[in-house]
């Protein structure tokens, strides 16, 4: 359960209640204090752990530490925390921990402090979370540190108040001068070099207060308060891995990320993998993309795309050179903050429900971007400090670990999304729908629905192109009947440059939403009925869809459905739908062959094809590594080396008949459970497949079934015509050939 107290007092405001009267430094009957300023005492700041021995009367405590066997206690050890954060580099004037809760329970809590006397800070507890036992009962701490030359010997004392005056008494050790450790790798790919660092005194365009000095990532992340190390594993990534068009794909980068992080395990792990690379097969217009979590237990990578837009200096920069560097360095900056679950600096009021957090739209914050804020990318340099802002440091350093990572939104359930800015005259209509007569799902079949955006007023909208693919513009929760609602957090986040388009009066954006599964479970899957609604966050409001119920049904083919449904709801099986294939995910693609195989008529076995047919058919490349090097520190140390494997006759014969099962002998099933956008695109791909294997002649024939099964439907006549237009080309294409 969820304990709010009082909001946190503003950083040296003293206040008290209405009516109250307190001396300076005194408690007030609501718990709050009058402060007069004191000297606070640098290296206070830091992460403490439980004393051994303690005395720790209250509802919340025990008398046994972690050494409790030795005082005769038999109560299991449990960790208790306490993180102070008063000094030291952006100090945030507070505090939060882990208290037990009872014996198997625990409680996180965060309090906003003010210094009361040397060495002494106490404030109002704002935030508290329980899991495993009793309510959180205690409103009110005071800290109290003994400092010393020796860090080990660094001992604080927190007293714990209830509103009824009972008190807990609980003293800590120090223990580190960071709340969390992180591990860092950088991987560049052949031909490019790792942007890690930079020197704040190459390019004019800063606050004339910034310190000259030589940043990395590292620098950034430690300032954060992070324990930042070095995995060691650094290296080179052949050029292959992006296959002959040297530009990487979703799924090359999902393969090679789990390929050549060196610290890649089974394991829970702080550790983040960086990969600087050329280009996305999107192009110039993806500057970066975050990977939130890499198999089954949350891992956490990005690629940063050095000659995308954020390589072109504009025109008349006195130094372009350290415009560049500066993008590159600021770009794996944002998306190492990803990784962190910050989201961008404009979307933090529908971010993750911890404490109510602000929108910050012309935040100088590395969750920023430079060319957002008023006055564009110079005007967000002169200002720009190299940190986050002091929201985004309180959620990095003390949020407790499963608010940072969990995908729950229990805020949806109260309010929905009524802190959303709608405007009273709306421009835009947000529609979700599904194409299918009535939104009902089988059991197993992912779900993919349809996003309409529409211009509802009489004058044309300037929109940014792709916007509806931009899962980074949204807030989208999914809710089970009965059940809590459940924010969906995408595979892959991405930074773009975003480019203007118009939206005349009366038209319509239209784009495809997988949103059976996200990062790190299945939102849609057991039978029942389900709710679906997004916002969609513009500059200047936001835009909420239509509230979308649909229902899964309940299993029809008895104990085998039920049976595969066991290793097709996991999150590897997502992934590969999501990315449309793996070369490595190898058992999450036997199971989708065994949907194929054991469940051929149901709709989960089209997209299953989709995934088989895309990774039989494509150029892939295996790491191979000397069996007496199963992890190595670096690749290229184990002797390394990448294996470039082709579709042979078989695995094209197999690719074309997978294509051809998915989409082109049951279109009309195929429309309904991929939808009309999703149809068109995979048509489109097997067609330019088919044309790269020499056969232009079938692929202007799935464009004559995509239009005529899509005719049939009632698409609309703009996107007949493309269809033809491309039947047409690939009719000429064979006949010059």
């Amino acid at each position: 359960m969820t304990t709010e107290v009082k909001p946190p007092i503003p950083r040296g405001k003293p206040r008290t209640e209405p009516g109250t009267v307190a001396e300076p430094g005194q408690i007030t009957q609501t718990g709050e204090i009058t402060i007069p300023h004191r000297p606070i005492a640098v290296g206070a700041s830091g992460l403490y752990v439980l004393q051994p021995l303690l005395n720790l009367p209250g509802p919340f405590a025990t008398d046994q530490g972690p050494d409790s066997m030795e005082s005769g206690g038999f109560l299991p050890a449990i960790r208790e925390e306490l993180r102070l954060d008063v000094d030291g580099r952006y100090p945030q004037m507070a505090a939060s921990g882990v208290l037990r809760n009872g014996i198997a329970g625990r409680a996180n809590w965060v309090a906003k402090l003010n210094s009361t006397a040397p060495n002494t800070f106490a404030g109002p507890i704002f935030h508290a979370w329980t899991t495993g036992g009793p309510s959180f009962p205690y409103n009110f701490v005071k800290i109290t540190v003994t400092t010393s030359l020796i860090p080990s010997t660094q001992r604080a004392t927190a007293i714990f108040s209830t509103p009824g005056g009972s008190q807990s008494i609980h003293r800590y050790r120090f223990s580190s001068p960071y709340f969390h450790p992180v591990e860092l790798e950088f991987d560049s790919a052949d031909g490019t070099t790792a942007i890690t660092t930079f020197n704040t005194g190459t390019h004019p365009n800063r606050p004339a207060t910034l310190p000259i000095e030589n940043l990395a990532i590292e620098t950034i992340y430690q300032r954060a308060g992070f324990n930042v190390t070095k995995s060691g594993g650094d290296g080179t990534v052949p050029i292959a891995g992006a296959g002959s068009n040297h530009r990487w794909s979703n799924m090359e980068m999902h393969d090679a990320m789990q390929t050549y992080w060196s610290k890649f395990a089974n394991i829970a792990q702080w550790s983040m993998w960086v990969f600087f690379a050329s280009l996305h097969e999107m192009g110039t217009s993806l500057g970066g993309i975050m990977f939130d979590d890499i198999g089954p237990n949350h891992r956490q990578g990005t690629a940063i795309f050095e000659d995308a837009f954020i390589s072109v200096a504009p025109p008349g920069d006195p130094q372009p050179a350290a415009w560049v560097q500066r993008m590159r360095f600021w770009t794996a900056c944002h998306e190492a903050g990803h990784g962190f679950n910050l989201a961008h600096s404009w979307q933090e009021s529908l971010g993750t429900p911890w404490i109510p957090l602000a929108d910050e739209p012309e935040g100088r914050t590395f969750m920023n971007y430079p060319y957002n804020v008023s006055g564009g990318t110079s005007a967000f340099f002169s200002n720009f400090e190299y940190r986050f802002s002091d929201q985004e440091l309180l959620f990095m350093r003390h949020a407790p670990e499963r608010f940072v990572e969990m995908g729950a939104a229990n805020w949806f359930d109260n309010h929905g999304f009524q802190q959303a800015r709608v405007s009273q005259e709306p421009d835009l209509r947000l529609q979700l729908r599904a194409n299918r007569d009535t939104p009902l799902f089988e059991f197993m079949e992912p779900v993919v629905l349809e996003l309409k955006l529409t211009n509802i007023s009489r004058e044309p909208q300037l929109l940014h192109e792709g916007l509806l693919g931009d899962l980074d513009s949204m807030t989208i929760i999914v809710k089970k009947d009965n059940q809590p609602a459940r924010t969906y957090r995408p595979y892959a986040h991405y930074c773009r440059r975003e480019t203007n388009t118009v939206l005349d009066a009366g038209k319509s954006f239209y784009d495809s939403l997988f949103i059976g599964a996200g990062r790190g479970q299945w939102h849609i899957s057991e039978p029942g009925y389900y709710t679906v609604q997004l916002a969609l966050h513009l500059p200047a409001q936001d835009v909420v869809s239509n509230p979308f119920r649909l229902r899964v049904a309940p299993p029809r083919g008895g104990y085998e459905q039920e049976y595969l449904a066991q290793d097709f709801f996991s999150d590897g099986v997502g992934r590969v739908l999501n990315f449309d294939g793996s070369s490595v995910l190898k058992q999450d693609i036997d199971t989708l062959q065994e949907v194929a195989d054991r469940l051929p008529d149901s709709r989960a076995a089209v997209h299953a094809r989709i995934a088989l047919a895309n990774s039989a058919g494509s150029a892939s490349l295996q790491l191979s590594i000397p069996e007496s090097h199963h992890r190595p520190t670096s690749a290229a140390a184990a002797g390394a080396k990448f294996v470039s494997t082709k579709p042979d006759v078989k695995d094209v014969k197999q690719a074309r008949h997978l294509w051809e099962s998915a989409i082109v002998t049951k279109q009309n099933l195929s429309a309904e459970t991929l939808g009309h956008v999703d149809l068109k695109y995979y048509a489109d791909a097997y067609s330019a497949w088919l044309a790269g294997q020499g056969d232009s002649h079938d692929a202007a024939n799935v464009q004559e079934h995509l239009h005529k099964t899509l005719s049939a439907r009632g698409v609309l006549p703009q996107v007949l015509e493309s269809i033809a237009a491309r039947k047409r080309e690939y009719e000429s294409k064979r006949a010059r050939t």
